[in-house]
């Protein structure tokens, strides 16, 4: 049986998702500029990518910023003409982030917001539906964000959530941490909702995906 493993990881990064000088300054200068190095892979964000360009999506979302690693990921695989909002709690993150942004050129298509997510996703309902939305934030605030992202999603469109692993602790691997009941009442509440098309991509921390179908 195969095994996922930073080797595979390295292989698929290197055919499929090669990093330019943007997304290489977003995922090394973040940490040393304070920020948790907690970035997806690149493999993850090549992706986020593909999906968003798969979906034809023109307007998305993604619920934590954070250095904008994976922000420009998904900027890249909107069709032309297309928006990403971003949405941090972290003024510093923002900060950060734009300046990744500019650096790759995609100042015009992202725009970040900051504050808490739940009170910027209700500003930004006015705005939908959306094509695509991906949420990388506190797991506390998963259920809420997704449920959110179900109303504003049009049909077709897709849901992604980073983290569905949780470091393999949802499936018993490592010690538990806060997190892991509710990354697996999550998992579990998701793979139920009827009007969803689910799954887990399994690379790095697992991504679990939606397609809204009804």
């Amino acid at each position: 049986m195969t095994i996922y493993n930073d080797q595979i990881s390295h292989y698929i990064s290197s055919l499929f998702a090669g990093e330019d000088s943007a997304l290489q300054q977003a995922r090394e200068d973040s940490p040393k500029l304070g920020l948790p190095a907690i970035n997806i892979k690149p493999e993850e964000g090549r992706f986020l990518q593909f999906l968003a360009c798969a979906s034809g999506a023109k307007k998305a979302v993604e619920i934590g910023t954070l250095g904008g690693y994976s922000g420009i990921w998904i900027a890249r695989g909107l069709h032309p003409g297309g928006k990403l909002f971003t949405l941090d709690k972290e003024s510093r993150h923002a900060e950060i982030a734009r300046a990744h942004f500019a650096a790759a050129g995609l100042s015009d298509v992202i725009e970040v917001r900051v504050g808490d997510a739940h009170r910027l996703l209700l500003e930004l309902s006015d705005q939908a539906p959306f094509d695509f939305v991906f949420i990388d934030a506190e797991k506390t605030g998963y259920p809420a964000y997704y449920d959110w992202a179900i109303v504003n999603t049009r049909l077709g469109g897709i849901i992604a959530a980073h983290n569905a692993f949780r470091k393999g602790t949802v499936v018993g691997f490592g010690q538990d941490d806060a997190d892991s009941e509710l990354m697996r009442q999550f998992n579990q509440q998701i793979s139920n909702d009827e009007r969803l098309i689910s799954t887990i991509y399994p690379a790095g921390d697992g991504t679990l995906i939606s397609v809204k179908v009804g």
